[in-house]
């Protein structure tokens, strides 16, 4: 509340909206929504994170990309989000970790601290995009790796149904961008993108499906797609500090 108490009147009662919703999403739907940790182990493995190294999630939710790294690799785990109700959810999953309530324009670290910082489809959701992207340059050490997951604009469910008809998330904050724009706004913000790949989620869950769950058992990356890149539902950025 302190972060959110500094924040002009407007963007306060904005603030507090999408962090109302969150709570009740997370209140109702518990994690049901969200996607099984072997799923988040993509990211992990984008990163290639060296034992003993400092891992920050933001908007962490209730810890499953935390939690598949802690599967695989002995680091250090941190995580924040805006949501009380999600922490309470991820120190249960996590009682090891550094979990906080926080906002992600004023990350309560000190400067150069972590090696690894992922955010999984929440930068489309912040106020100000900018501030955090400083935030997440300044908390990170040089040799600093990131993975950013973020919604593409440019696909026709986006276009047609979210934009057109008007079916957007206006209390979550809910947004998009190219991957033109993606990569100017991390550049800008001085991260130097090393690679984009398609999210693959949804491609692997149906052919776990029609496979009766024998396939995928794991959900390593993959680069083969019929969809080209740029229509990608999500992209998948991997970076360092430019």
């Amino acid at each position: 509340d302190k972060e959110i108490s500094m924040m002009s009147d407007a963007k306060k009662l904005e603030q507090e909206k999408i962090r109302d919703w969150f709570n009740k999403t997370y209140s109702q739907r518990s994690e049901q929504y969200l996607r099984p940790v072997r799923a988040y182990r993509i990211f992990i493995d984008l990163l290639n994170p060296s034992k003993d190294q400092k891992l920050l999630d933001i908007a962490c939710g209730v810890g499953r990309i935390l939690q598949a790294a802690k599967e695989s690799n002995d680091l250090g785990l941190y995580g924040i989000d805006l949501s009380n109700v999600a922490i309470e959810k991820a120190k249960a999953n996590l009682p090891s970790a550094d979990l906080r309530v926080g906002n992600a324009e004023i990350l309560p670290y000190e400067d150069a601290f972590f090696d690894h910082i992922t955010c999984i489809g929440s930068l489309e959701r912040m106020i100000d995009l900018d501030k955090v992207l400083q935030e997440i340059h300044r908390v990170s050490k040089p040799s600093g790796k990131f993975c950013f997951m973020v919604r593409n604009s440019d696909t026709l469910q986006w276009k047609l149904v979210k934009e057109t008809l008007g079916i957007k998330n206006t209390k979550g904050h809910q947004g998009a961008k190219s991957m033109a724009e993606w990569t100017s706004i991390f550049e800008k913000n001085g991260f130097q993108v090393e690679a984009v790949v398609p999210d693959q989620w949804r491609s692997k869950r149906a052919q776990e499906v029609l496979s009766f769950g024998y396939f995928p058992r794991d959900y390593t990356r993959t680069y083969s797609s019929l969809i080209p890149l740029k229509n990608s539902y999500e992209f998948i950025f991997v970076l360092r500090k430019g």
